[in-house]
């Protein structure tokens, strides 16, 4: 993926070099997300047209916003750099590789959520990480760069010692929460394994004849992992700083929601997405392990960022979350 979008890459550096002192407030905003309720947020904030309110609150009126979801962030990342959305809603691998390719030129807004994720088995004989096989797929958003590929890389330092990091690399296959839950879903398929998000862990456990959990992201990482967050351009923050104080006051509100009355947020969810899971399916789900971890504060990620440079895929070694986020987030308590 990095080496197809690479010219995109410098051209945006040749972008965010070069922006003009007065550039233009846009009024139209794009933004794009992926599956799941980790997205639930961005449902809440499309729904009751949340960046508008907040915007005309900060005195911008007429903002309007169109939203596009991608199967995977590698997608996602592809369309910020050719310039097809403003404004990205997806994994802490995402961001903070997009930071370091552009040095700089792209940082988190503020935080959505932080549920766990689940590395999902139908295979009987596959009980823990080190019970794969070279000919085991493990299914993932986006190969080697999509979050549950690098918290995969982290288990994997952790299981085999340091230098193994990426011994499971070469099991992952890139597939799409959905796409790899069909995949599951069909005893003939060749992908038996799936690092899952919600609702899809959920509906995995639930239907699919065999399934199991094989490991969960925050015994891998000692605690909560920010998986979805807003990010941007700097060009575009630094042109539009109310739209990005709107993003956060609008992303806040739709938290708070979520946490007060989560039958309403559940409802905006399935009207959004389609979903055909019950109300009350999603409801007893939302009261699972952390699954209520609705923050505006990163979580997790410099441990995340330290693999990274660790590993040689971050070239730049952030001293503290708030190099890789926009000013509007520097009062929170991230980590």
């Amino acid at each position: 993926m990095w080496r197809s979008c690479a010219g995109a890459i410098a051209a945006l550096g040749v972008a965010l070099s070069g922006l003009p002192a007065s550039a233009q407030q846009k009024t139209e905003i794009s933004l794009s997300r992926q599956p799941g309720i980790f997205y639930m947020p961005t449902h809440i904030i499309e729904k009751q047209k949340l960046i508008e309110k907040h915007a005309a609150a900060l005195g911008v009126p007429g903002i309007t916003t169109k939203w596009i979801t991608f199967s995977g962030g590698g997608a996602q990342t592809d369309a910020l750099l050719a310039g097809g959305v403003d404004i990205l809603n997806t994994g802490t691998g995402n961001l903070l590789l997009l930071w370091d390719r552009t040095r700089g030129g792209v940082k988190g807004i503020v935080a959505c959520s932080a549920q766990p994720m689940t590395l999902i088995s139908r295979d009987a004989n596959i009980k823990s990480i080190r019970d794969f096989g070279p000919g085991d797929k493990i299914a993932v958003p986006t190969v080697k760069i999509s979050t549950q590929a690098i918290v995969l890389q982290i288990a994997a330092a952790e299981a085999f010692g340091a230098d193994q990091w990426s011994k499971l690399d070469a099991n992952t296959v890139q597939l799409g929460h959905p796409d790899a839950y069909a995949a599951l879903s069909n005893s003939k398929h060749e992908v038996h394994n799936h690092f899952s998000i919600p609702p899809f862990t959920f509906l995995e456990m639930k239907n699919v004849p065999g399934a199991h959990v094989v490991l969960n992201s925050p015994d891998v990482m000692g605690g909560p992992l920010s998986q979805a967050q807003f990010f941007t351009t700097t060009k575009f923050a630094d042109a539009n700083p109310k739209i990005i104080q709107a993003v956060r006051d609008a992303t806040k509100e739709a938290q708070d929601l979520i946490r007060n009355d989560t039958r309403t947020a559940v409802e905006i969810y399935k009207e959004v997405t389609g979903d055909k899971t019950s109300v009350e399916d999603l409801l007893a789900w939302l009261k699972e392990p952390g699954m209520m971890e609705w923050n505006l504060e990163p979580q997790g990620t410099m441990k995340f960022a330290t693999h990274l440079f660790k590993t040689g895929t971050l070239k730049s070694q952030p001293k503290a979350w708030t190099d890789y986020y926009l000013p509007v987030a520097h009062d929170l308590k991230g980590s």
